[in-house]
């Protein structure tokens, strides 16, 4: 059976479990202690040692990268994030700063450079925010005000409209409920159903986002399955089918992502990295937030790529991508994902 699917549907944790636990002196032992070394060794004196800064950094886990923001600013009274903007520039600044940051703050850090300019970038935007579990949005949420002592719903607020800002304030609810076998029945499966095809295909004028990524949001995994199941058997096709009709633009992609992040993970992680390298030119924000955020994920993402497009992620990265930036994205898939040979 191919890994891309999840057979009992399920919200993916993006953060380490470790990230969870909020511990701001974990046990970070002689490793980490060896790559702040290294790290520190490598950017002493004129310029940097960009070689040596991707086989320390480029060669660690998630877990790893929140440990050493932690231990790096107790060897050395410095911030490595700021150390990392000071040294190194472009994509592979980009990429290394937030390899400089716990998963969490980089995913902060991601957002905040996203929203930065004339208009955001909406597919990094969603890609973060759609799909997650409640801890891990709350985790988020929580930790973009102590980084910006802003609050990230009116940040976003401001950024986004229309229906795609509909979808990404259902998503910051976090509020999905818990499977339960006595509310969650088909039988209200196929009244959600239902209330799906009304508030849209069914609707006369317009279309009712509101309730209907309401249910898309806020439903358990489990229970998203059976409502699919049930609209298509009473109209003959899937709910991101129903999506492809009634919306359009980001919007439409969002809520497809995240009916995809529910049902297979892997395949929706997939097609986002092949939409970074889409058309001309590679959206180089994109692909860096995916490799970074999805490491701990990418045996399976790299196995349903290649179903799916018929090539691994590494082949993408280097048919796209060049120089520092290249072999940094590269190590991160070794870490995780190393290939023969």
């Amino acid at each position: 059976m191919s890994s891309s699917i999840v057979n009992e549907p399920f919200s993916i944790n993006i953060f380490p479990d470790l990230m969870h636990e909020e511990d701001l002196t974990p046990d970070c032992g002689v490793e980490i202690d060896s790559i702040c070394e290294e790290i520190h060794s490598a950017v002493k004196g004129w310029g940097s040692d960009k070689s040596r800064l991707i086989a320390a950094l480029g060669t660690t886990s998630p877990e790893d990268r929140l440990k050493i923001a932690l231990r790096y600013k107790d060897l050395y009274q410095k911030d490595l994030k700021s150390v990392m903007k000071k040294e190194v520039s472009g994509d592979f600044g980009t990429a290394m700063k937030y390899l400089s940051l716990s998963p969490v703050e980089a995913e902060c850090s991601m957002i905040k450079d996203a929203c930065k300019g004339i208009g955001s970038h909406q597919l990094v935007l969603y890609s973060i925010l759609c799909g997650r579990s409640n801890k891990d949005m709350q985790l988020l949420k929580k930790v973009y005000y102590k980084m910006y002592t802003k609050d990230l719903t009116g940040v976003l607020r401001s950024e986004l409209g229309g229906d795609l800002w509909k979808l990404v304030s259902a998503c910051l609810q976090a509020a999905e409920e818990p499977f339960d076998p006595d509310f969650h029945t088909m039988e209200k499966a196929k009244e959600d159903a239902e209330e799906i095809w009304k508030k849209g295909q069914g609707k006369f004028f317009g279309t009712d986002e509101t309730k209907i990524f309401k249910v898309i949001v806020l439903s358990p995994p489990k229970y998203l399955k059976m409502v699919n199941d049930a609209y298509a058997d009473k109209y003959g096709y899937t709910l991101i089918k129903a999506m492809e009709k009634e919306l359009s633009g980001n919007a439409k992609k969002a809520a497809i992502f995240t009916i995809q992040m529910r049902f297979k993970p892997y395949e929706a992680i997939s097609e986002l990295i092949k939409m970074a390298c889409a058309g001309m030119g590679t959206d180089e924000l994109l692909l860096t937030c995916c490799v970074i955020r999805y490491q701990d994920l990418m045996a399976h993402v790299n196995f349903a790529h290649e179903e799916l497009f018929g090539k691994s992620i590494q082949d993408r990265i280097r048919s796209e991508c060049g120089g520092n930036y290249k072999q940094l994205l590269l190590a991160l898939m070794q870490k995780v994902c190393p290939e023969d040979g």
